[in-house]
């Protein structure tokens, strides 16, 4: 616990929190703000107004395509810290590394659940100002707005555990920052695109949160284009579990890996 709260009092003494929430509130209230204040029935393609169900589950689904963003912030957490080599500073207070990984891991998940839940909010406020200024009931009742923005929040949280770990095991920034952006936003969309192989889409993460928060929008379209089936998603829990699995053993060798590796 005290080295739970020496991570909290350092991180309370950097930017961080402040970029985070600012970088939650864009992600969140932009792309929503966008589409709702445009329509979906006026984009290119046109999909479901926000007179309907699908409409809305469309528009709110849309700040899961910026999930690597938590990831991305907790990977250069990480990262300057073996960086500017304050991370030494760290393991000789506390010499026991794995306590230190451990902390880590509680205090990003914390930010990840904060950066979910302003996304979230921001998310949600759009929706209503979009459908508002253009003079649209929304047709959904209240809990089924809330429940995606719950699971994005729980969804962001896990991304940002991912970014944490990943950036403890490269602890090269630029090597860190490459995989992410290189696996959740380039990756995964090419396995999409290949046949036989996007069978195992569901079980990565993007599939496991596309699952969990019933935004199949993506997988659709690109099976659209593509002339290939639409990869089949598994239901909200199994997405959840799968999450958690890929959270849990990769904050497992981010704490084991380092317990023996030189600084340099």
């Amino acid at each position: 616990m005290n080295v739970i709260r020496g991570e909290l009092i350092k991180l309370s003494s950097l930017r961080l929190v402040l970029w985070t929430v600012l970088l939650a509130a864009a992600c969140g209230a932009l792309l929503t703000d966008a589409l709702a204040f445009i329509g979906p029935e006026n984009a290119t393609p046109p999909m479901p107004g926000l007179d309907t169900a699908d409409g809305v589950a469309i528009v709110l689904g849309l700040p899961t395509v910026m999930l690597f963003v938590p990831a991305l912030i907790g990977t250069i957490a990480v990262t300057s810290e073996y960086r500017h080599r304050t991370i030494g500073t760290t393991f000789l207070a506390v010499p026991r590394r794995g306590r230190v990984l451990g902390a880590k891991l509680v205090v990003y998940t914390l930010l990840g659940l904060t950066y979910g839940i302003v996304c979230s909010v921001a998310s949600g406020a759009a929706l209503f100002a979009g459908a508002a200024a253009r003079g649209v009931s929304i047709p959904v009742p209240i809990g089924e707005i809330v429940l995606p923005l719950i699971q994005l929040a729980l969804a962001a949280a896990v991304y940002m555990v991912l970014g944490v770990s990943i950036g403890a095991l490269a602890r090269s920034q630029l090597i860190a920052i490459a995989i992410v952006l290189g696996y959740f936003y380039l990756l995964e969309f090419v396995l999409m695109m290949i046949p036989g192989v996007n069978a195992v889409y569901p079980f990565l993460p993007g599939g496991a949160t596309a699952s969990l928060t019933s935004f199949s929008f993506l997988t659709d379209a690109m099976a659209e284009q593509t002339s290939l089936g639409s990869a089949s998603l598994a239901s909200p829990a199994m997405g959840a579990v799968i999450l958690l699995a890929y959270a849990g053993v990769a904050g497992l060798v981010a704490v084991i890996v380092p317990l023996r590796r030189d600084l340099r």
